[in-house]
């Protein structure tokens, strides 16, 4: 039994039962609509007929460039259940990003919104998707296939498969930015995301009653695998936002009674800076789960005045997120702590050498166990480099205290952490590498109240050449997604660096380590 499935069995258990509330408030009407079981079911059988008339088949892959919406899961759905590898793409990425790991997936269609018809137009002549394979939802597109009308066409009977789709074989790849500089594609199987939702169901301790807020993008792993899919498998309810927006979020929750989510610390703040939060009834929520980023004592400490139960939650893309997560109790007992392990996966402190450090000690965090990713997709050398003797190496410097509640200490890598979003210096620096003023570039991430962290770049110039900020951050526009991009740079002489003449961000960021975006140079 492939995850494909799981929505056929659940228009028969829970036909009439609604699976998912749509919200788009990135429309000027914000229509809202839902769709039981049943009609979901019905709609990715028409996708997923398409897909195979169209020449789709096992191995396959297909890619989706949405907002929050029904299509992206109709179209994971659908692609699970013929055995095609979905490919859910950054919407805040740019074109030569998009076209990258279209080229790199070799993916042989493409889904996307009328929002990023421009961005598909300019992808097209650098990708080998075929002319036909362009499917394009809402609005009038007259190069592409409508996706609505092309599922008015199409059956809604289950599709008939040439070749059997096991839980073994690959369901998605999920693209995240490389320390290199080049996007890694965690190639994730039918058996991870069974795992995977079943530590969510333990962790969420999830009914078919339960309502889930999903605000979280959906080609993010939180949205997709750890709210979404989770909550559907269970016969839930997912109420969908296409976009964050605080008041809005807020009263989603007090209409539809939403009883589970997973936010970032950004979106904390915002509920309280942005949301007046105490004008909503908010009582529903049974637990709210914090991702992507530490979570301050002082947050926590503001939700909890008001009967919020927030909980930290660690991982990443290659692992679904789910590494260590912890009790509503627990959250309040070890602030600070992102938890234990979950149910389904077994994790280590490590040092260099691969040896198990003692309790307090701080090593590198590696797991084991049916929640990681097969590897990275056409990129052997990095796998062999993250999956070692079985073990997945997060990169992340941890300690773990007395009943093994794990505490992140610093990341090993240079990736910043900004409103819930990764961001790898190294892919910055490899744009700045090619602008003809600049010599070095090193990008550093800054403490920020409102975002976590930000990026600060540091330029040292080619003698006798001028440049500015602005111009700095302009070079940086459509090369980069606008997430990425630093929030302030300086000029420097030279910078530290090592014996073998590698720049020791070690030390940029100690001496930098004072500013945040509100005091910054």
């Amino acid at each position: 039994m492939n995850t494909g499935e799981w929505i056929r069995k659940r228009s028969l258990l829970s036909g009439e039962k609604t699976a998912i509330i749509f919200e788009d408030n990135k429309r000027d009407e914000k229509p809202t609509y839902s769709f039981t079981y049943k009609e979901l079911n019905e709609r990715v059988n028409r996708l997923a007929n398409i897909l195979m008339k169209k020449g789709i088949r096992k191995g396959d892959r297909v890619a989706c460039l949405c907002h929050n919406g029904n299509e992206i899961l109709e179209g994971y759905f659908a692609t699970s259940k013929i055995g095609a590898i979905y490919v859910p793409l950054n919407f805040r990425l740019e074109s030569p990003e998009i076209t990258f790991m279209l080229r790199d997936s070799g993916s042989k269609a493409f889904i996307f919104q009328d929002y990023f018809s421009e961005l598909a137009n300019s992808v097209y002549a650098s990708v080998s998707v075929s002319p036909r394979n362009y499917i394009v939802i809402g609005g009038k597109e007259n190069r592409w296939e409508s996706y609505e009308e092309l599922l008015s066409l199409s059956s809604p009977e289950e599709p008939e498969l040439e070749e059997e789709v096991d839980i073994d074989d690959p369901q998605m790849i999920m693209y995240t930015s490389g320390t290199t500089g080049a996007p890694k594609g965690a190639l994730m199987s039918h058996k991870k995301t069974y795992y995977n939702t079943f530590n969510a169901q333990i962790y969420f301790d999830l009914t078919s009653k339960d309502v889930m807020l999903v605000v979280m993008p959906l080609f993010h792993s939180g949205g997709l695998n750890i709210c979404a899919v989770p909550i559907i498998y269970q016969g839930g309810t997912a109420v969908i936002q296409s976009a964050f927006d605080p008041k809005g979020t807020l009263a989603l929750i007090e209409k539809h009674r939403i009883t589970a989510g997973l936010v970032v610390p950004t979106m904390l703040n915002f509920f309280l800076k942005k949301g007046d939060i105490d004008n909503f009834d908010l009582s529903s929520l049974r637990t709210l789960v914090i991702g992507g980023e530490p979570l301050s004592v002082s947050l926590i400490r503001e939700f909890q005045k008001r009967n919020i139960a927030v909980r930290q939650l660690f991982g990443q893309t290659e692992t679904s997120i789910q590494t260590c997560q912890m009790s509503d109790e627990e959250a309040v007992e070890k602030i600070g702590s992102v938890g234990r392990e979950v149910f389904h996966c077994s994790i280590k402190i490590v040092d260099r050498n691969g040896k198990e450090v003692p309790t307090g000690e701080v090593g590198e965090l590696i797991l084991k166990g049916p929640t990681q990713m097969i590897g990275y997709w056409n990129n052997p050398r990095e796998t062999e480099n993250t999956i070692k003797n079985g073990w997945l190496y997060t990169g992340d410097l941890a300690r773990m205290e007395e009943g093994g509640y794990v505490y992140i200490v610093d990341r090993e890598r240079d990736v910043i952490i900004s409103g819930g979003e990764n961001i790898y210096p190294a892919e910055i620096e490899k744009v700045y590498a090619s602008h003809p003023k600049i010599l070095e570039a090193a990008v550093i991430g800054l403490k920020d109240e409102k975002w976590g962290e930000v990026g600060k770049a540091l330029i040292a110039l080619k003698e006798g050449e001028k440049m500015d900020e602005q111009e700095a951050l302009e070079y940086l526009n459509g090369k980069l997604a606008r997430y990425k991009i630093p929030k302030c740079v300086e000029f420097t002489s030279e910078f530290p660096k090592t014996a073998s003449g590698k720049i020791r961000k070690a030390d940029l960021r100690k001496k930098y380590s004072f500013e945040t975006e509100s005091n910054k140079i």
